[in-house]
């Protein structure tokens, strides 16, 4: 009777270790558990990128070019629009509006930008969009002008690149950065010499530029089909 009742002593003492052990694995599976179920943290979507670059304003701008053109030398571009591919060399003797237009390309503005003002026997106009992306955008980048640069002895010939006054209240011609136009008068627009900072020129695709100088278009000169810039790249 004695070794019996130790006996059932030994066993009962088993069973609350057992059941305790498993007690105690029970509870660290659930905190395991817990732990792999926390929500990540997640960047905020109206959250601006950490900026390479600062953002540009009348201030800062032109100093900012000062520097970014040393260290940024391409001078060749190739476009891919709708119509087909425009290559583009980029002057060096005006090195600001140079700067700026691999500045952009780099940063992608010129992407999915649109050809918004056609005027055929005359010039194409680029670089805005009717798309919320382009204004945030350029909102990122800043709102600055360039300085006119027009006695470097370039003129207003077949293919030239310049740039258009930003505002239409613009005594001194301040360029806007970000939008441009090709002339595509064969006798090109001399009219423009003088006002007008000429920065390149078209060196292959003057027949792409001519379809879409050929398109229709609305009263206010834009396509009624939406002429994209698909890609802007640095080629050498």
């Amino acid at each position: 009777m004695r070794l019996l009742f130790l006996l059932s002593i030994f066993f009962l003492l088993l069973n609350c270790e057992d059941k305790q052990s498993k007690k105690k694995n029970n509870s660290l599976n659930t905190s395991t558990e817990t732990e792999t179920k926390k929500p990540e943290t997640k960047t905020s979507e109206n959250e601006e990128p950490k900026r390479k670059y600062p953002k540009l304003d009348s201030k800062n701008a032109m100093e900012f070019f000062l520097h970014y053109e040393k260290e940024n030398k391409e001078n060749k571009v190739r476009m891919t629009t709708d119509f087909g591919v425009i290559d583009i060399l980029l002057f060096n003797e005006t090195k600001f509006h140079r700067a700026n237009f691999i500045f952009l390309t780099k940063q992608n503005y010129f992407n999915d930008t649109q050809f918004y003002r056609v005027i055929n026997n005359f010039m194409v106009q680029a670089g805005n969009s009717d798309d919320k992306k382009t204004a945030r955008k350029r909102a990122y980048i800043g709102r600055y002008l360039l300085p006119t640069d027009t006695k470097r002895g370039f003129k207003h010939d077949r293919g030239v690149i310049s740039m258009p006054s930003g505002e239409i209240d613009n005594p001194h011609k301040l360029a806007s950065p970000f939008e441009f136009f090709i002339v595509q008068h064969k006798g090109g627009a001399h009219f423009l010499d003088g006002d007008y900072t000429i920065f390149g020129k078209v060196i292959k695709g003057m027949d792409v530029v001519d379809r879409i100088a050929a398109v229709d278009t609305d009263e206010a000169d834009w396509p009624l089909k939406n002429i994209f810039i698909r890609t802007i790249e640095i080629i050498e």
